[in-house]
């Protein structure tokens, strides 16, 4: 069974600094594109970043543009992704969740990826 571990999430003031972590447990495919979508009470899932299995193409979503950063780290057996977010706002508060697809390309809507974490909690005061 695959698992995705989130991990990096907490409570941060307006002009802030999070980086987010997410480990694959194992390989679930050969190579997979990996993205970081979230959630904020009463709205539903929504895109902010994703990444390629080589990590040469990445896209995000126009809110987080020039302040996040994704990146990925791809080991033996596990393979890690960061999300590096920067002068974080208050409209940023949500969980955050991590998801990898069965494709290795940037894919932008929850139903292309096969696998989630569990969400880690990002609150950002004003």
């Amino acid at each position: 069974q695959v698992q995705l571990v989130e991990s990096g999430g907490g409570l941060v003031q307006a002009g802030g600094s999070l980086r987010l972590s997410c480990e694959a447990s194992e390989r679930p495919f050969t190579k997979y594109g990996m993205a970081w979508f979230r959630q904020a009470p009463g709205k539903e899932r929504e895109f902010v970043a994703a990444i390629s299995w080589s990590g040469s193409s990445t896209d995000y979503a126009d809110s987080v543009k020039d302040r996040f950063t994704i990146s990925r780290v791809n080991a033996l057996i596990t393979v890690t992704v960061y999300l590096q977010m920067n002068s974080l706002k208050p409209e940023d508060t949500a969980v955050y969740y991590c998801a990898a697809s069965s494709r290795s390309g940037v894919y932008y809507s929850p139903p292309e990826y096969n696998y989630w974490g569990q969400g880690t909690q990002v609150t950002v005061s004003s």
